[in-house]
């Protein structure tokens, strides 16, 4: 009989892979989408959504919808957990379902549609810098936090404070109609590639790609019951 190497669970195997998976996305979706049409056509959009209009278009819609499906069908620690994965994921659908409004001429239906885009955007990077600064950083009860969750938990709350500046500065520039800055990086795209670097980030550390437990350190001391988790 053939025996596997390890005693590791697939199905761990495949939830934490998958965790990996959206965060690699996360890391290189603007880069994906920016070089190969700056490259073709000496041209860059102004945001990450403004790549729908482009030949770049199933690249964004596919990444978003590949992101969502895992989000919807995750589950976490409790219901806001399982509630914020799933609300995520329909977040994800609608940025990718309901284009950004061209930077051509727009009818009044399109602007409307992009309405909708940036709100299902601001919704989506919310709920994202939710997942970091609060999610992420919670503990299964009954376990004692290590010295690497502690170092994790402090990465996650940076990343998810970098979603929120990063939102933050798409809103001033926009009240102050700056939509390009220097040689013509679009100010969307600067900050929206910020927020999705870290949101990448907090979901490969969040896939024990990075920052890992020692799994020859003895385990964890069971805390006693009722303990709030950490």
């Amino acid at each position: 009989m053939r025996l596997a190497p390890v005693p590791t669970d697939p199905a761990d195997l495949t939830y934490f892979g998958l965790r990996r998976a959206v965060g690699i996305i996360a890391l290189g979706l603007p880069f994906a989408l920016a070089i190969p049409w700056y490259l073709c056509w000496q041209a860059a959009e102004s945001s990450i959504s403004g790549y729908y209009h482009t030949g770049m278009r199933n690249l964004f819609v596919g990444s978003l919808c590949g992101i969502a499906l895992f989000m919807i069908c995750c589950r976490g620690y409790d219901d806001w957990d399982t509630f914020a994965d799933i609300f995520s994921g329909i977040c994800a659908l609608g940025v990718a379902f309901f284009p950004t409004t061209s930077d051509g001429v727009a009818s009044q239906f399109q602007q409307t549609i992009g309405k909708i885009h940036w709100t299902c955007a601001a919704l989506l990077f919310l709920t994202l810098a939710c997942f970091c600064l609060f999610l992420f950083t919670m503990s299964a009860q009954g376990r004692t936090l290590t010295p690497k969750k502690i170092l994790r938990n402090r990465v996650y709350r940076i990343c998810g404070g970098v979603i929120l500046l990063s939102m933050a500065m798409i809103a001033i520039l926009k009240l102050r109609d700056i939509k390009y800055l220097y040689a013509g990086l679009g100010s969307d795209f600067l900050f929206e590639t910020t927020a999705l670097l870290a949101f990448g980030f907090a979901w490969l550390v969040k896939g024990r790609t990075l920052l890992t437990d020692d799994e020859s350190a003895p385990p964890a001391q069971a805390r006693p019951p009722g303990t709030p988790i950490s």
